[in-house]
């Protein structure tokens, strides 16, 4: 990015200055000079057209993690008032709705785990079905489908995947209210029947970590984390069902647009008024959409219990929390010395509620949302824990991941699969994948340091550092 074309409010946080007459919102950019440096221009064109958006609120803001995306760039937030003419846009969800990570904590030490480490990585590849198009062992008919849009993880646990003490630590307790079937098209539902319990492909895993260093002691008891205990992370959305949705919506949110007379700065931010038919259609789809990838997260766990009873015995896994990254949630800020119902863009960019925060669960409430900063296999990722000073300055948000620094096409020109899986077996990390290709297009080179990203979002103010988990076994599609 060129940094003449933006200027510093603070060491973490930038902006881009408006010419004259120009009528859009502030941008905010947060970030240390060389995340910003690294990052492609396309970033700030994007974020610069969100900021003309009708009923923003606040600023348009790129967190530190940001890279170039569809419509928004992933690593975008922006807040919108549905009494203002506040707009939701698919572009501002993403195709890969409601993708984030469930994190486990264990009651294993790396120790104990070392000498079945690679028959505990055959036997999660083996169960934990991974890769483009694949399929679980579970088929739903469209009656039951139905029921998982709705019942989210509430419908995995009653099926008998998993323990109500699980929903306790899952966003909106497993379920997102408002989510409507009937506005998911037959093309998405069938596309999602055999799929759940999947990994699917991409940047998606089931990584094993354990924990390297500790930031913050007493947010780490809260919670439950210790230096070397073994914790899973698993990372995956809602599948094919939620990329169809995305699909369909474009093209339903761009009519609507047009019928409405709304001056689009780029036609990917394809949008609508939340209280429009389209824009109350898509969001009944995209609340059934994160239904879709609660159950499959909860399933997925579930699943790597299963596993870990069977090459570790006695192994406890519990939910530590389960946050979305690709979503828009209607929250209540407090904005200009009053509360509003607003509805949160966050794309590749996660809810971080601070300390006190009524939402989250006791045991958490003195410390503040657990945050998952996911890194790249063979890297390591971050739990942090949300601060009260992210309300003000992000709408409680905060990064999600390293972020790719580089395509997949310039990543396969620069990787071979086979070498980078070898490397990393080297260093004593088990890689399992299904796709050499994948591997080379998800190379650790190929994302952000993700060390510079945790500490520019907790230097920004948006999140703080916890734990730092590195990684032993990473199943990937």
């Amino acid at each position: 990015m060129d940094l003449s074309r933006i200027e510093r409010v603070d060491d973490w946080t930038w902006t881009v200055p408006r010419s004259a007459g120009e009528s859009r919102a502030e941008v905010r950019l947060f970030g240390g000079r060389d995340l910003l440096a690294a990052m492609d221009d396309k970033v700030l064109e994007q974020i610069t057209n969100v900021a003309r958006l009708p009923g923003l609120v606040g600023c348009a803001m790129a967190m530190p993690d940001a890279h170039w995306g569809y419509g928004f760039p992933i690593g975008g937030v922006a807040a919108f008032d549905p009494e203002q003419g506040g707009i939701i846009s698919a572009g501002g969800v993403g195709f890969d709705i409601s993708c984030g990570i469930r994190c486990l904590r264990s009651n294993l030490t790396l120790e104990a785990i070392r000498p079945s480490a690679r028959a505990l990585a055959d036997g999660l590849f083996r169960d934990i079905p991974a890769g483009v198009g694949e399929q679980g062992r579970l088929k739903l008919s469209p009656q039951d489908l139905d029921r998982v849009l709705e019942g989210g993880a509430r419908w995995a646990v009653a099926e008998g995947y998993g323990t109500e003490d699980d929903l306790r630590y899952v966003e909106e307790e497993g379920r997102v209210a408002g989510a409507v079937p009937g506005y998911v098209s037959e093309l998405a539902k069938k596309r999602q029947r055999g799929e759940m319990g999947t990994l699917g492909s991409g940047n998606h895993y089931l990584e094993v970590q354990s924990v390297e260093r500790i930031f913050d002691e007493q947010a780490a008891r809260a919670f439950g984390l210790s230096q070397g205990q073994v914790v899973i992370s698993i990372h995956c959305g809602s599948r094919g069902l939620g990329h169809q949705i995305g699909t369909d919506y474009l093209v339903s949110l761009a009519k609507a647009a047009q019928r409405l007379g709304i001056d689009l700065p780029e036609r990917e931010l394809a949008c609508a008024p939340i209280h429009s038919a389209e824009g109350e259609q898509y969001l009944g789809a995209m609340y059934a959409a994160i239904n879709i990838a609660l159950a499959n997260r909860q399933i997925l766990a579930h699943l790597a219990r299963g596993v870990f009873e069977r090459f570790c015995p006695g192994a406890i896994l519990e939910t530590l929390y389960d946050v979305s990254h690709n979503t828009c949630k209607a929250e209540r800020h407090r904005v200009d010395g009053r509360e509003r119902l607003l509805y949160v863009h966050r794309k590749g960019a996660t809810r971080a509620f601070g300390p006190g925060h009524a939402a989250l669960p006791e045991r958490y409430r003195e410390a503040g949302q657990p945050v998952i900063i996911g890194g790249s296999m063979g890297t390591g990722s971050y739990v942090l824990a949300g601060t009260r000073e992210s309300e003000t300055r992000a709408f409680s948000s905060a990064s999600h991941g390293a972020g790719r620094a580089m395509s997949r096409h310039q990543a396969l020109k620069r990787w071979n699969g086979r070498q980078v899986v070898d490397e990393l077996a080297a260093r004593g990390i088990l890689i399992r994948t299904a796709s050499m290709r994948g591997a080379a297009e998800e190379a650790p080179g190929a994302y952000k340091d993700v060390h510079e990203v945790a500490e520019a979002t907790e230097r920004a103010g948006l999140a703080r550092r916890v734990a730092f988990l590195v990684p032993r076994i990473c199943v990937k599609g």
